[in-house]
């Protein structure tokens, strides 16, 4: 069976950006665990699903709905990496490539919603 959904450069992307943060947080404290680390976790997988379940809709006004739903996931999980860095869980090089990575995805999930939208 055909995935449509992995095709898209901004699933890729996006789904790096989950690996990333998995292997960033497995050095988070034991105290973190279901906290930030889980909170951080939750909100970047959720920007590669919204992009999945968006595009097995049958129409661009809820795949649309999906990417938004998406670009809303991915700055929350932004936030939780800045909190992540100023409380020294996650050094500031790490810091600077994940962001780098999460301002790639952004940039393409606006790419993409406004393609949607036309």
């Amino acid at each position: 069976m055909a995935h449509p959904w992995k095709d898209l450069v901004v699933w890729q992307k996006s789904h790096k950006l989950v690996i990333e943060i998995y292997k960033a947080t497995e050095i988070f404290p034991d105290k973190e665990r279901f906290g930030l680390t889980q909170q951080l976790r939750r909100s970047a997988v959720s920007v590669a699903a919204n992009i999945v379940e968006g595009k097995s809709r049958k129409t661009d006004k809820e795949f649309a709905s999906f990417l938004y739903n998406s670009r809303g996931s991915l700055e929350e999980t932004r936030y939780h990496l800045l909190l992540s860095r100023d409380l020294n869980y996650i050094n500031p090089e790490d810091y600077e490539a994940i962001e780098k990575m999460a301002a790639e995805v952004s940039y393409l999930l606006n790419k993409l919603i406004s393609v949607t939208l036309k």
